[in-house]
């Protein structure tokens, strides 16, 4: 069963933001990417909030995401939150597929 997790960093000054280009520009985002079971790792920037980035985190089960979290790369990502002062919200939201009913509300 697919997971996918909302995770909302939060911080000041433009942190989560610098967060975020960290992430990416060190490589760690394109790692996470790579290990097995990734389907989605990607950071967004709110509109309504600028102090605030979401990441889209999906997986292709509890497997994957425990073996992701024990993996050495959810250290540094604990090292680069501290060292930005951010703050997290999380939602988590299983097995979640599209549904026909929904395709007249969708423009592909």
């Amino acid at each position: 069963m697919a997971i996918t997790i909302n995770v909302r960093y939060t911080g000041t000054g433009g942190q989560a933001r610098a967060f975020a280009r960290e992430m990416a520009s060190s490589g760690t985002v394109s790692m996470i990417r790579e290990e097995p079971g990734n389907l989605r790792y990607e950071y967004y920037v709110s509109l309504e909030d600028p102090e605030t980035v979401m990441l889209v985190d999906s997986w292709t089960g509890q497997d994957a995401l425990d073996a992701h979290h024990a993996s050495p790369v959810m250290e540094r990502i604990a090292r680069l939150r501290d060292q930005y002062d951010l703050h997290m919200s999380v939602e988590r939201f299983e097995g979640l597929a599209d549904n026909p009913a929904d395709e007249r509300f969708i423009r592909r």
